[in-house]
């Protein structure tokens, strides 16, 4: 049988095609092998790129606000310090509800969220959650005075019961629900947990649910309020992160930061620092201020004396500040860094030049130099007392807060420059639907409020007992103040 043998002739028109065609097919291999590598780059990789870690929180005194020395809240702190970890700059994100921030998050707007996230089932088929950093539960909160405590569900039942919406609270209600069919509550989209708190105190509502860790820093701004009895077992604080992350580089150095700072001590420091001093707070009454008035007082009278006439002030009122401040204790020591019979921040100390914030005489020295700054800022046309109370308000939440207040005192038809208006808004920078539409956002706005009252409480009592001792005439002259040994802790 003849064997056909096929010949093809070859071309150079024929060879250029085929290496064409080659070079073809090997561009675009390479890349599809491009575009699986960068979808495979760790996204820890990506944020070195950039030089940048962005995080989602919310405004809030437990997780981020505008300090004194600037931006501060646990969960701000512990970003930072996780983008130093990585060596990249942080960027925040605020997202005013908890609703908005998981689908912020998977809408790759975002590294992670750091927004206080208790962990629960629901939200752990949403997200990937860190190794937990801080341990809460969730608290029934009621206004003590003339009401009966309550102890369990069923003493609620019937009460007006509101809780923050998206929020754990709302989910542990709804578990609560099926063994309690006659539970109700109102979730609130517009309310956070401090308007919530105000809102009890008012009487509009009987009931909220708080975590632990953030009535903790709450009550000492509202004394009648008081836990009836914890809602939940113990929960976990974490970092919440993407469930479809193509891989763990960066979750895992999360996890990997979380337990270096629990080691070295970090971790801890960082919630003294933020809790420790409102763990230990007490309402201060007026017998033991007058105690205090008559023991410690003493040894710093002519200190203050000084100071004020160095700077136009009233001794009884640097006094005063300094109680409120201290307890006229040299050496106190705030959790957040402030020190001295003023506690004076590290930043002012440095602005002042003063080099021993726990010298009692460049504590007062110092105070007394940076309430005349203030007060010099104050404007010219608010007259005595406003302008002094002002300032005030200014030394306890700083110049940007108050002024951001008198503008919404000014907007609602009040006096920016009488501190009786001022101070009714002042508490409006708690609220989210306030203090977004601030130049300085987030600030505890009760406490500046509640931080002058005391001041001329103090003060008032200072100027009784003042006039009261040199309309007296002692046979023994009084002892020498500079004889009497300072008093510390």
């Amino acid at each position: 049988m003849p064997v056909f043998e096929a010949k093809v002739e070859s071309s150079p028109v024929g060879e250029g095609r085929r290496v064409f065609e080659l070079f073809l097919y090997l561009g675009m291999a390479a890349i599809i092998v491009l575009i699986i590598l960068n979808a495979k780059r760790d996204s820890l990789d990506k944020i070195l790129q950039r030089g940048e870690l962005v995080v989602i929180t919310r405004n809030g005194p437990t997780t981020y606000y505008e300090g004194l020395d600037g931006k501060t809240g646990l969960e701000y702190d512990l970003a930072e310090q996780f983008a130093e970890y990585l060596g990249v700059d942080l960027r925040i994100i605020v997202s005013e509800n908890l609703s908005d921030m998981i689908p912020m998050l998977n809408g790759d707007q975002a590294d992670f969220i750091a927004a206080g996230l208790a962990v629960t089932e629901a939200r752990k088929a949403l997200v990937r959650f860190t190794p937990a950093y801080q341990e809460i539960t969730q608290q029934l909160i009621y206004y003590r005075k003339g009401k009966k405590r309550p102890r369990a569900i069923d003493d609620i039942i019937g009460g007006k019961l509101e809780v923050v919406a998206s929020s754990s609270f709302d989910e542990r209600l709804r578990e609560l629900h099926n063994e309690h069919p006659e539970l109700s509550w109102k979730t609130s989209d517009g309310s956070d947990v401090e308007k919530l708190l105000q809102q009890i105190v008012s009487g509009k509502i009987d009931y909220t649910i708080v975590d632990s860790n953030e009535f903790e820093l709450h009550r000492r701004f509202y004394p009648g309020l008081n836990v009836a009895f914890d809602i939940s077992e113990p929960q976990q604080l974490a970092w919440a992160f993407r469930t479809d992350q193509t891989d763990n580089t960066l979750y895992q150095r999360a996890a990997d930061f979380f337990a270096e700072i629990r080691e070295n001590g970090t971790l801890t420091a960082l919630l003294e620092r933020h809790y420790g001093y409102a763990r230990e707070f007490k309402p201060v009454e007026t017998t033991l201020f007058l105690a205090h008035a008559q023991e410690r007082l003493p040894p710093y009278q002519y200190m203050f004396i000084d100071a004020a006439e160095k700077n136009g002030f009233d001794w009884r009122l640097l006094a005063a500040v300094s109680y409120q401040e201290s307890h006229w204790v040299t050496n106190a020591v705030s959790p957040t860094g402030v020190r001295g019979i003023m506690m004076i921040t590290e930043k002012t100390a440095g602005q002042l030049g003063v080099l021993n914030r726990l010298d009692a005489r460049e504590s007062i020295s110092a105070g007394a130099r940076y309430l005349k700054r203030l007060h010099g800022r104050i404007p010219d046309d608010i007259e005595e007392p406003d302008r002094t109370w002002m300032t005030l308000a200014a030394y306890n939440v700083g110049f940007g807060h108050l002024e951001d207040a008198r503008k919404i005192t000014e907007s609602q038809g009040g006096d920016p420059d009488k501190w009786q208006d001022v101070r009714k808004y002042l508490p409006l920078l708690s609220e989210k639907k306030w203090h977004r539409k601030t130049k300085h956002g987030y600030a505890r706005g009760w406490e500046p409020v509640v931080y002058v009252r005391n001041i001329r409480s103090y003060y008032d009592i200072l100027v009784w007992m003042d006039e009261r001792e040199n309309q007296q005439n002692s046979q023994s002259p009084r002892p020498d103040p500079k004889t009497i040994a300072p008093q510390t802790l």
